[in-house]
């Protein structure tokens, strides 16, 4: 089995998903299931669904019809006179969704977001399934939920493995050809979870495990994996081939292009990750298996935008010692703040953090009461791995102030004021 995952991108209009098709006739369909995101900025757009919920009653079923009319008009497109079932189909995933939210009392955020945010990946594959359908390719329409267990911890899921991967081989069992969903799973209690802010590469990878399959390619809008991102960096270079390790370390760090958790079940069975352009796929992109760390070596750039630096001391001068360093991190945890870089000398700690469930208030509250804390909102955190003195100098030169930097062997940090 084949594992391979298409994003958003790749399946923004009418003629994305066609484009789908044209790749999976170059490739070849027998023995593939086929990960889809949601489509375009659908996510986004339901995102903005759960923020009106919350913000303006009267306002979410407006937000919504202007999604559905999306997805209807990309119908249209695709179907033309011959598009009754599938639009049946869409509807009635459009109407839970509105359903939900006008019968709940539930006032937990990330819980109505899974819920919502997860019809994106419900609909695309519903309507792709249906065109591949009636293009002749015949293929099984799988739910992920069904497949991918996880536990109610909602917007960011925690596998079960175990449960996951004995749905996954019974779901998939005598199929040959199945589209299913990425970023979404569901809980024991039945509700609809997700796995975290472009999760679908961890979903191709977990059932990539759960089958032992024979590869996984991702399809993107780019050649394969740059060594730094063109809308940030100019005159990017192609990496042909990464280590798994190598591949680990630029997620963490924040590239864009592979999710941070994809990589370590495909490392457990060695099963290659394949990154390649749904323009050209005929093009062999970029591989990720066992072998050289990077090919061709050269630094590879990386910022995280829309970053918090906080600056903790103690009130009395007196040391940052590991008791205080074990307290400051379990509130972090608590609060749910992402770390991204620490620094520390005698007297102060410096975090750099993502902010990512707005619980920063409520964490600066309990942090004021036990050291002077300094935060600068909106700073950047730019990263290089395999620094050169020519790679710094050109960061250095080319953004704003740096409040700090970092450096060991491989990799140089840079948090700046921009």
């Amino acid at each position: 089995m084949k594992i391979f995952k298409f994003g958003g991108a790749s399946v923004k209009d009418a003629d994305g998903v066609k484009n789908i098709l044209s790749v999976l006739k170059h490739t070849g369909f027998e023995n593939t299931l086929i990960v889809v995101s949601a489509m375009g900025k659908t996510t986004n757009a339901l995102e903005q669904v759960v923020h009106s919920f919350f913000e303006n009653k009267e306002q979410f079923p407006h937000d919504l019809e202007q999604v559905r009319g999306n997805h209807h008009h990309i119908i249209g497109d695709l179907f033309h006179d011959d598009s009754v079932a599938v639009r049946q189909k869409v509807d009635a995933l459009f109407d839970g969704v509105l359903s939900f939210l006008n019968t709940t009392d539930n006032e937990d955020y990330s819980l109505v977001y899974d819920q919502v945010v997860s019809l994106g990946e419900l609909v695309s594959t519903t309507i792709i399934s249906h065109y591949m359908q009636r293009e002749e390719i015949e293929n099984t329409w799988l739910d992920a939920r069904q497949c991918i267990k996880t536990d109610a911890y909602f917007r960011d899921a925690n596998l079960y493995w175990t449960d996951t991967e004995t749905a996954i081989q019974k779901g998939v069992d005598g199929k040959s050809t199945l589209i299913s969903q990425g970023f979404i799973g569901s809980a024991s209690n039945g509700l609809t979870t997700t796995l975290g802010r472009e999760g679908s590469d961890y979903s191709a990878a977990i059932f990539a495990y759960a089958l032992g399959a024979e590869s996984v390619t991702i399809w993107k809008d780019v050649p394969g994996v740059l060594n730094g991102d063109p809308r940030q960096f100019s005159d990017t270079v192609l990496l042909h081939q990464i280590s798994y390790r190598e591949a680990i370390e630029l997620a963490f760090y924040g590239a864009s292009v592979i999710h941070p958790k994809t990589l370590q079940p495909l490392q457990r069975k060695e099963i290659p990750l394949y990154v390649k352009s749904f323009e050209n796929p005929a093009n062999l992109g970029t591989a990720v298996s066992k072998g050289k760390t990077l090919e061709p070596m050269v630094p590879c750039y990386i910022v995280k935008k829309e970053q918090t630096l906080l600056k903790l001391s103690s009130k009395d001068f007196s040391f940052i010692v590991e008791e205080n360093i074990s307290e400051i991190f379990a509130l972090l945890h608590q609060y749910q703040m992402r770390v991204e870089m620490i620094q520390n000398s005698a007297i102060s700690f410096s975090i750099c953090i993502y902010n990512k469930y707005s619980k920063l208030e409520s964490l600066m509250e309990v942090l004021q009461t036990k050291f002077k804390v300094k935060v600068t909102d909106g700073v950047s955190l730019y990263t290089i791995r395999h620094f050169d003195k020519p790679a710094v100098n050109f960061i250095k030169s080319s953004v704003g102030e740096i409040l700090l930097e970092q450096r060991t062997v491989n990799t140089a940090q840079f948090v700046v004021k921009e």
